[in-house]
């Protein structure tokens, strides 16, 4: 036997004419380490610690494979670092959009320019902002007019820093709960089938066909509302999330220019897909939450569709 496996297997005897074994990924490089699970020779750059020995990368890798991921309660994978990786990105680029908008204001003397003034809005808000328009105005502009993108790119405009400071306020500390325990895709959907949620009970219930409806409060609510849903699952206890979330609605009815239509449509479809998120049967979660992801798009097309007809 030449040497234990996972350490030194020693040098040739004196005398011996066997070449010194090499590296098995750098062949120019001589070795007397061998790896203890499939006992290749290994050099110090390949070498990885193991409770025995040393081990190649790819025994390490395919070590890794058959390793099951930690779950939280609710199904999401426990990260140890990256695990509020999109709440983060998310207001990253909410922030983004709206330094832009200040950056370019209202220079210009477009039809659209015009129209940001008359707003108190900005050129990129009225661009990118929900408006349904009217088909039979000379000026045709808006999800009439096939602006389609207005549906989601409206979430991430905002008009003032009292605006965006308390909708990222909101969704930092909402996020933070959300995403470890649903998971970056689920939470990733929730989020934007919410912000969609809330487009489309505004344009539904739009009073003024050229009313713009900005701001991330429609995703917002809808995190509010997974948050009540996920935390009644748990067990916990949900008491200061209504008064929160009652003082909020209060506000959304009661204070002159705030969109509640976007509110109460963000509300429902985040409390509603969170349910199905939460009260999936472990076994059949993925397909559940699938489910009930189409199902939640699929009504709120159908609202956006109603909408415009």
């Amino acid at each position: 036997m030449t040497g234990s496996a996972g350490g030194p297997a020693g040098p040739p005897a004196s005398g011996g004419s066997a070449a010194p074994p090499t590296c098995y990924r750098h062949p120019d490089r001589e070795t007397y380490i061998r790896c203890s699970r499939c006992e290749r020779p290994i050099c110090p750059e390949c070498m990885i610690a193991a409770p025995v020995g040393y081990q190649c990368p790819e025994c390490v890798a395919e070590g890794r494979k058959g390793v099951r991921q930690a779950r939280t309660a609710l199904g999401g994978q426990r990260r140890d670092a990256g695990a509020t990786a999109i709440t983060l990105t998310l207001i990253g680029i909410n922030v983004v959009i709206w330094v832009a908008g200040l950056v370019i204001g209202t220079r210009g003397d477009s039809f659209l320019a015009a129209y940001a003034r008359a707003t108190g809005t900005n050129e990129v808000a009225a661009r990118l902002g929900l408006v349904l328009g009217d088909p039979n105005d000379a000026f045709r502009f808006g999800i009439v007019d096939g602006e389609w993108y207005r549906l989601i790119t409206a979430t991430f405009m905002h008009v003032s820093v009292l605006h965006i400071a308390l909708n990222m306020l909101a969704l930092y500390m909402l996020g933070t709960q959300l995403e470890p325990l649903l998971g970056r895709a689920r939470f990733t959907t929730l989020y934007l089938l919410s912000a969609l949620g809330g487009s489309a009970a505004s344009l539904l219930m739009v009073s003024d066909s050229y009313n713009i409806s900005i701001g991330a409060s429609g995703a917002v609510y809808g995190l509010f509302g997974a948050l009540f849903v996920v935390a009644r699952r748990l067990g916990g206890d949900t008491r200061s999330i209504l008064v929160v979330l009652a003082l909020n609605l209060a506000f959304s009815f009661t204070i002159s220019g705030i969109d509640w239509r976007a509110h109460l449509g963000g509300l429902a479809i985040g409390a509603a897909l969170a349910a199905v998120y939460a009260y999936a049967p472990r076994e059949n979660r993925a397909i559940w939450s699938l489910i009930g992801s189409l199902s939640a798009a699929v009504v709120v097309m159908t609202v956006i569709t109603i909408a415009v007809i």
